[in-house]
């Protein structure tokens, strides 16, 4: 059997203790900086830049498999593109200047200019363009990677949502028309509806601006929160949704049903472009028609916030002093809790840690997600905070029952708050169902 994973072996820090200003390291918090600092997944390292810790590691590997899955799904094909972006190609598409102080700029020893790239249109086209035997029996191409991009915001403010350093996943397509290429927009906004519900995030597209990435369509996937800094109209019907930025100020009903438009604020969470030509044709990205001829490619870029997704499922979905996680992503999926040393429950200590390594012989997938919180020297009770704290979706405790012949263990299910009491062989059938990224 593998070893078990102990919660005291695990780099952790916890500390729920402390105010949230002072956990959060001072900057202006919300629900989920606050609890993902005390909770010990993240620490602050510089305004708007973090250290994940491991257990937020875990979480996001698991996001990014998710992402992973749903591009694969959509015909997508992963690659890397290096951080440092050139001068000269950002000049070549006009976004130097227009992107002004968001632009983090850098020279080399060399004096040659560069930027972290917050996006990668210039740099994948550059690519494509470097390859000019270019097929249309190669097309539709959709390309993408999950990188750390940069962006250096004046105030960054609420942890992960609103950072200078952060994970994103960016796709850009190449297709032979401009009716092909919106093809491949909907494509891959369906697939990031199918993600978002897989997740049980319950998002919205919604009309947006093309602002600096430019293109002639755009739509941002909006999870609603009140935390959130944008200001969405939505349809009750679900004709219609916008970003208000889009709007004129005198429309206030459903432009389908004539309904009054809701408002509500929202976190943006995904935002997709139809590019057209407007970087093929400055870095002459083209492909050999049929006929042999060659013509600029028509591109499209979607982008999805993996670590501003992660901060938001935990923002929406968790109360003010416990975390909830979508269960696909949760850090680990059990933790049990064995009695306190001296106890007269004791003796169930050893039939949960024979629980813990049947279920990981009956549940492979959950091998990795099983902890066991061998801190005996607290109480049950304090263990079971702690974990209802950190949302484990399931915690198994041996408590007084434990000792019953056949040994009946608690089992909590955080995400529905039910606690019910199944023997060993309930744990294991239960368990044994339990999906994980």
């Amino acid at each position: 059997r593998r070893p078990r994973l102990l919660v005291s072996r695990l780099f952790q820090p916890l500390a729920w203790a402390e105010g949230a200003e002072a956990a959060a390291g001072g900057e202006a918090s919300c629900r989920s900086h606050r609890l993902m600092v005390q909770g010990g997944l993240i620490s602050p390292a510089a305004p708007g830049c973090y250290h994940y810790l491991p257990a937020a590691v875990r979480a996001l590997e698991k996001l990014v498999a998710l992402v992973d899955g749903a591009m694969r799904a959509a015909g997508g094909q992963k690659l890397s593109m290096p951080c440092l972006s050139s001068a000269e190609a950002w000049r070549a598409s006009g976004r130097w200047e227009c992107m002004g102080a968001e632009l983090f700029r850098l020279a080399d020893r060399h004096g040659q200019g560069y930027c972290l790239a917050p996006t990668h249109e210039e740099a994948v086209t550059e690519l494509l363009a470097a390859h000019g035997n270019l097929s249309y029996r190669q097309l539709p191409l959709r390309l993408y990677q999950v990188t750390r991009k940069f962006r250096d915001e004046p105030k960054p403010r609420l942890g992960l949502l609103r950072g200078r350093e952060f994970h994103m996943k960016d796709m850009y397509t190449f297709d032979v028309s401009a009716e092909a290429a919106r093809h491949s927009y909907e494509l891959v906004c369906d697939a990031y509806g199918r993600f978002f519900q897989a997740l049980g995030l319950r998002v919205v597209r919604v009309q947006a601006d093309t602002g600096s990435i430019g293109g002639t369509v755009s739509h941002e996937f909006q999870l609603p929160a009140e935390i959130g800094e944008d200001r969405l109209a939505l349809c009750p019907a679900g004709h219609f949704a916008a970003n208000v930025e889009t709007m004129s100020a005198e429309q206030a009903a459903c432009p389908t049903c004539g309904e009054p438009l809701t408002h509500s604020r929202g976190i943006e969470v995904g935002h997709t472009f139809y590019l057209g030509t407007k970087y093929s044709s400055v870095f002459n990205a083209t492909f050999c028609t049929p006929e042999n001829k060659l013509q600029l490619a028509e591109m499209g870029c979607y982008g999805l916030g993996v670590t501003r997704i992660l901060a938001a499922a935990v923002e929406v979905l968790s109360t003010e002093d416990s975390i909830r996680w979508p269960s696909l992503i949760a850090p680990y999926q059990v933790c049990f809790i064995p009695p306190k040393r001296g106890s007269r429950e004791e003796k169930g200590a050893a039939l949960l840690e024979c629980l813990y390594d049947e279920v990981a012989e009956a549940a492979p997938q959950l091998a990795s997600d099983l902890v066991l919180d061998d801190r005996t020297q607290l109480t049950i009770g304090k263990r079971l905070k702690d974990a209802n704290r950190l949302g484990y979706p399931y915690v198994i405790v041996a408590g007084k029952k434990a000792c019953d012949d056949p040994a009946v263990f608690e089992v909590w299910s955080q995400n529905t708050g039910e606690v019910t009491f199944l023997t060993r062989e309930g744990v294991i059938d239960l368990l044994s169902k339990v999906c994980v990224s």
